[in-house]
């Protein structure tokens, strides 16, 4: 899945979601590779407690990580696959 940086922006505070049709919260942030332009995970805000229960990675600022490898669809929600959560 390639995105160009107006997509990215556009990302910003997007739904987020499991295939099974759970949410997870909202799109705070996405990190990058700054050398190669590689999108390496989305960042959530507004997390759900289905969410807080799946134990997912949490980065040194005490936010919530969602691997790029996990997404599956990007539109009107960030659709990911909860099996690439963990």
């Amino acid at each position: 899945m390639s995105l160009d940086k107006k997509q990215l922006k556009e990302v910003i505070g997007k739904p987020v979601v499991t295939k099974e049709g759970k949410r997870l919260g909202l799109v705070k942030d996405i990190t990058f590779e700054t050398r190669t332009g590689e999108l390496i995970q989305l960042l959530l805000k507004d997390q759900t407690t289905y969410t807080k229960n799946l134990n997912l990675e949490i980065n040194q600022n005490k936010e919530t990580v969602i691997p790029y490898n996990s997404i599956i669809a990007v539109a009107d929600f960030v659709v990911v696959s909860e099996e690439d959560l963990s």
